[in-house]
């Protein structure tokens, strides 16, 4: 959810700006822009819509300078306009941020009150406005910037550039990311490292409540209090923060071909490659466990309600899903033998991380499982486990998806060896199962031609349901979620047998109904229930193996998946939901990887 670029360079930076804007696209955007300052003076240039008209702008308007912020915004405080558009400008200032004011009406009314009327209707230009208001009364722009961060309530990222300071790039964090790239006789600032990988391999992580003052040869970091604070250098891997497509059309379309790769390595990483055990952590420890509590937002809370199921069948664990964004609401009960997972691509989840400083110090520990191992969730955990799925970079989560629930059913596996409802044979054995998945994967990818067909009849509907029982019911909740994100068609997902309860009242010839049954033990029940679907003329495409569509008969369209241990069905079924979403959303012309009004890291409340 947007993104910041800051360079202090050594030559023209707004082309390279905009290139690093250009690997933040995934972050979500409906207009950016682009501040430099040149020979002391402040410039900037603003565009609504996608970084080509920005680029347009440049072209028309070029703008020189060798140091600059860039940004692409995501609209909370006012539409997306030209004028709301960042980079903000008051006086001397300018001023990128990522994140919520909470107090910006406040701060708003006592600015104007001194002369500093709001010419937007963003909670940004509070900040640019106040700035000024302290650089005007004398202070040098790090104490104006200081006085500045003390009266701002809420979450932030921020780079602020000073007319006449070529020299000069100030940034702070507060709830959302921020890093400081290192160059040779340059400096940088960025969202995160995908932004600054082709400038720079060395990086610095602020802490939360970090302020940094940067110059060509120098950088000074703050903590929330102002004292001089040290952060280590860490040297980032570029091979994982690639961005490119490797010649799929969309980022989608790559990474869900990536999914049988990325989890046979995941998978090897937390094996012992001499016994084939499962390696976890020393710390991760269930035997004390009285309850398991799950958090995470969208397609991780879905992934954390198919891993509920592994670990009461599979460890005798009670567990507690939640969705971040309620659960510190509600005055949600802690034990001290509980323990709080929690689930984010990003690391950076604004409503999960307030969740885990919610639940820390109350539970007995707090468990990460995250693709980014620098994140404040990687740091703020216990402890920290990834999903080794590189960058996603598609708006809507494919190989994020199946790798977390891989990493939540090893650590089912290892509560259920912990507290002795799994003997270490039946461990292994379902280790042994694990290690055909990435062919099985592999074999439903098979099917991509006739889910493309089954896409051209979804593509023509206005709404769409998708029905499973047991572990599939959160998957058709999953799949669900994709079909609206990319194709905009209004979907849910429900229980099989929670039908009758409601929604049998949409099923007509016009609904289509997308029904998860493999050859399981809730099979029966699961036809059953298309059967009452199919008595009112609903549209049923069934998903089973060889067996299960014979046995149920005929229905409007069927798409044949390979026969799967139960264990691994969740995975397996997930592959033609993602790929009957991309294909429908391409019949619909939609953005797969950038959907409207969707941001890949959410890191506002």
């Amino acid at each position: 959810m947007c993104g910041i670029i800051g360079v202090l360079g050594k030559n023209q930076v707004a082309p390279l700006i905009l290139e690093a804007l250009k690997r933040l696209e995934y972050r979500g955007y409906d207009s950016a822009g682009i501040a430099t300052i040149n020979e002391g003076a402040l410039d900037r240039r603003r565009a609504v819509g996608k970084l080509i008209n920005l680029s347009d702008a440049l072209v028309h308007e070029p703008l020189a300078g060798r140091a600059g912020i860039g940004h692409t915004r995501w609209a909370t405080h006012g539409a997306p306009t030209k004028a709301n558009a960042h980079p903000h400008r008051s006086g001397g200032v300018t001023v990128v941020h990522n994140g919520i004011i909470e107090n910006f009406r406040a701060l708003r009314e006592e600015l104007a009150a001194k002369g500093l009327a709001a010419e937007t209707e963003t909670d940004t230009e509070t900040i640019a406005h106040l700035t000024r208001l302290h650089l005007d009364a004398g202070m040098t722009p790090a104490d104006a910037v200081a006085a500045t961060l003390a009266r701002l309530e809420g979450a932030f990222a921020l780079a602020f550039l000073f007319e006449g300071e070529d020299d000069l790039m100030i940034g702070a964090r507060k709830g959302s990311p921020l890093a400081v790239g290192h160059g040779n006789g340059e400096m940088f600032l960025g969202s995160d490292a995908i932004a600054l990988a082709p400038m720079t391999d060395m990086v610095t992580y602020l802490e939360e409540g970090d302020w940094v003052v940067l110059t060509r040869d120098s950088i000074q970091i703050f903590d929330e209090k102002g004292r001089r604070a040290n952060r280590p250098a860490t040297r980032i891997r570029l091979d994982q923060v690639q961005v490119d497509k490797a010649g799929h059309k969309h980022f989608m379309a790559k990474e869900i071909a990536e999914q049988p790769a990325i989890l046979r390595a995941a998978l090897e990483f937390y094996t012992d490659p001499k016994t084939g055990e499962l390696v976890l952590p020393e710390e991760v420890d269930f035997r004390d466990c009285d309850r398991l509590v799950m958090i995470a937002c969208g397609t991780g809370h879905y992934a954390t309600q198919v891993a509920k199921y592994w670990f009461e069948q599979l460890a005798g664990l009670p567990v507690e899903t939640d969705i971040a964004s309620e659960y510190r609401y509600r005055q949600p009960v802690m034990g001290a033998r509980n323990i709080g997972i929690f689930v984010s691509q990003s690391g950076e989840t604004a409503d999960t991380l307030a969740a885990l400083r919610h639940m820390q110090g109350n539970v007995a520990q707090t468990i990460g499982v995250i693709n980014v191992g620098t994140s404040s969730i990687a740091r703020e955990t216990d402890v920290s486990l990834s999903i080794h799925a590189g960058p996603e970079i598609s708006v809507a989560s494919t190989k994020g998806f199946t790798a977390q629930i891989l990493v939540l059913l090893l650590l089912a596996l290892k509560a259920g060896r912990d507290r002795g409802t799994l003997s270490p044979d039946q461990v292994r054995g379902h280790m042994e199962t694990l290690r055909s998945l990435p062919s099985l994967m592999a074999q439903a990818m098979d099917q991509e031609s006739a889910i493309e067909m089954l896409a051209g009849r979804i593509a023509e509907s206005r709404n769409a349901l998708f029905l499973g029982r047991g572990i599939m019911y959160p998957l058709a909740l999953e799949a669900a979620l994709k079909l609206k994100e990319l194709s905009y068609i209004h979907a849910e997902g429900y229980a099989a047998g929670e039908l009758k309860h409601g929604p049998i009242a949409l099923i007509d010839k016009s609904m289509p109904v997308i029904v998860l049954a493999p050859r399981d033990a809730l099979y029966d029940k699961t036809i059953s229930n298309m059967q009452e679907i199919m008595a009112r003329q609903g549209p049923v495409i069934l998903m089973s193996d060889e067996a299960g569509l014979s046995e149920a008969g005929e229905v409007w369209a069927s798409l044949a998946m390979p026969t799967v241990p139960e264990l691994l069905t969740p995975f397996v079924y997930s592959v033609p939901a993602q790929l009957l979403s991309y294909h429908t959303a391409l019949a619909r012309g939609t953005d797969v990887d950038q959907p409207r009004n969707l941001a890949k890291s959410v890191t506002v409340e």
